[in-house]
C-alpha cells in the first residue's frame, strides 16, 4: 500500500524518501534521496517501505499535534487562534497512530523555520513543528505508513495550504531567541 501512498504524495509536490517498513526513522543520509516525481516514485519505490517526506524538499512546515499524556496540541492550536482572532486554515491533515495530527503548510523555498519538539515548539506544549530549516530540515512520517501495526492515514484530503502570518510569526527565529 505503501507504493501508491508515495506516488499520491509525490504528486502533491510532496518530496518523498523511503523508510524502513515498519520504521519511523531513515536509514543512512535520506536528504539526497526525496524525490517529487510521480513516475520515478513508481518505478523505485520498494513495495512495503514506509514514506518519509523531507520538509525542505517539499517547501512545508508540519505541525504536529499530539494528543498523549497532558499533550492536547489541537486544543493548544485552537486556543492560540482564537486568542490572535484567526482561524487555523483548512490544510492537507494525516492522523498518527497515537490519536494527533499533521498539518502540512506550504512555505516559501527561502523559509528556514526549523524543527521543534518536547516541549520546545514556540506554538505550546503539545505542538512540535517540522520545519525546512537551514540546512537539510525536518521529516515527517507519511501517509500509507504502518507503524507497529497503526497506520498513518490523510483525514484531510485538500491541498496544502499557505503557513499562515500568525503561524509564521511565533515560529521566525527572532533576535535574541
Amino acid at each position: 500500500m505503501t507504493t501508491p501512498a508515495a506516488v499520491d504524495l509525490a504528486a502533491r509536490e510532496l518530496a518523498v524518501f523511503p523508510l524502513p517498513p515498519g520504521g519511523r526513522r531513515p536509514v543512512g543520509p535520506w536528504h539526497a534521496r526525496c524525490l517529487t516525481d510521480p513516475q520515478i516514485v513508481s518505478k523505485q519505490w520498494r513495495e512495503g517501505d514506509n514514506v518519509g517526506v523531507g520538509c525542505r524538499a517539499s517547501r512545508v512546515v508540519a505541525l504536529d499535534l499530539d494528543v498523549h499524556g497532558d499533550d492536547d496540541g489541537p486544543g493548544v492550536l485552537a486556543a492560540l487562534a482564537e486568542r490572535v482572532g484567526q482561524a487555523v486554515p483548512d490544510t492537507f491533515a494525516v492522523a498518527t497512530p497515537s490519536g494527533g495530527r499533521h498539518l502540512y503548510f506550504r512555505v516559501p523555498e527561502d523559509c528556514t523555520i526549523g524543527s521543534a519538539s518536547g516541549g520546545r515548539s514556540p506554538l505550546g506544549p503539545g505542538i512540535d513543528v517540522r520545519g525546512p530549516g537551514r540546512r537539510s530540515g525536518g521529516y515527517l512520517v507519511g501517509p500509507g505508513s504502518v507503524v507497529r501495526g497503526l497506520p498513518y492515514a490523510i483525514v484531510r484530503d485538500v491541498p496544502v495550504a499557505p503557513l499562515p502570518a500568525w503561524i509564521a510569526a511565533r515560529l521566525r527565529p527572532h533576535k535574541g531567541r
